[in-house]
């Protein structure tokens, strides 16, 4: 790759990174991503977490060799490190193909440990960015998770595909009166139990419960709960499950489970990361729905997101 190349993308990054790092500071803000595939030879995503950066090169035919891409991938942290002022031992480099669903990957991708705690909105939080396919926080629900810990006082939550249990962090810190975290992956359980326990949350009404979210939630008493979160993969057909989930297949069915076991007036918060998703919302038992993505779009992921986010009221 030429220079000229480089000098394109050290002009782009260092004009986001300094756009986007004043909001971040204004904000108080200190994780963030700054950069997503803006040039076609760059196809990185580039996220800060505090004082570690996180790249993540998306899987494409490159037409590179194995030691020009080393030296294009060299190149490019440079440039990274030289932009930010972090130095390179502390840029952690991912390679990730685009796969349906984010969450449906449980598996390490490495076996060295590497965790550290960063902090959102004066929360902490475990995150690793050498031994998974994902950090452990995912930013683009920043405003999400505020939301969710304003409306929680005395609620009776639910988060469910709850992932690291972000939301269920935010939930226990507006005081709700019991949570209950279900995720498929033993390994994002125990996560979140951590994440409760690092800032000092826990409760002996807030329950941690490794299970898969479809066949848990037919099982569940109606009216059980106040407010439910759900961020689902796209697709995932992991061996434990019973069954294959497929969102645009199987969003008006889940939509509805958890709508019966909401309480009347309750709330569910519902978000895909499906491109094409389109909400059947004619077969959806209630006409109580609000679209929040962009009320929930972070200014980082302005322009840049492809996720949807509604609230839907019992």
């Amino acid at each position: 790759m030429n220079e000229e190349k480089f000098t394109m993308f050290r002009n782009r990054f260092t004009k986001v990174y300094r756009h986007l790092s004043k909001q971040a500071q204004k904000q108080g803000v200190t994780c963030y991503r700054v950069y997503d595939h803006d040039l076609p030879e760059f196809p990185v995503s580039i996220e800060l977490y505090e004082n570690h950066v996180y790249v993540a090169e998306y899987k494409r035919r490159h037409h590179l060799d194995e030691d020009a891409h080393a030296i294009w991938m060299q190149q490019t942290m440079r440039i990274i490190s030289e932009t930010t002022g972090i130095p390179t031992e502390l840029i952690h480099t991912k390679l990730r193909q685009r796969k349906p669903g984010r969450k449906g990957q449980y598996q390490k991708t490495d076996a060295t440990k590497s965790e550290f705690t960063v902090q959102e909105n004066g929360l902490k939080f475990i995150v690793n960015l050498e031994d998974y396919l994902d950090t452990g926080l995912f930013l683009d629900h920043r405003v999400t998770r505020k939301m969710v810990q304003q409306e929680s006082a005395g609620k009776r939550i639910m988060n469910l595909f709850a992932y690291t249990g972000s939301f269920s962090v935010y939930a226990a810190a507006g005081n709700a009166a019991a949570i209950a975290t279900v995720d498929l992956s033993k390994t994002y359980i125990q996560w979140a139990e951590r994440n409760l326990q690092l800032n000092g949350l826990t409760n002996p009404a807030y329950t941690f419960l490794q299970a898969d979210v479809l066949a848990h939630i037919k099982q569940v008493p109606v009216e059980s709960y106040d407010l439910i979160i759900m961020d689902p993969p796209t697709f995932s057909n992991s061996k434990r499950m019973d069954d294959i989930l497929d969102i645009q297949r199987d969003h008006v069915s889940l939509i509805n489970d958890c709508l019966r076991i909401l309480a009347p007036g309750g709330i569910l918060y519902f978000s895909t990361n499906a491109r094409k998703f389109v909400l059947e919302s004619g077969k959806l038992q209630t006409d109580k729905i609000k679209d929040i993505t962009r009320a929930t779009t972070p200014f980082d992921f302005e322009g840049k997101l492809f996720r949807w986010c509604y609230k839907m009221e019992k």
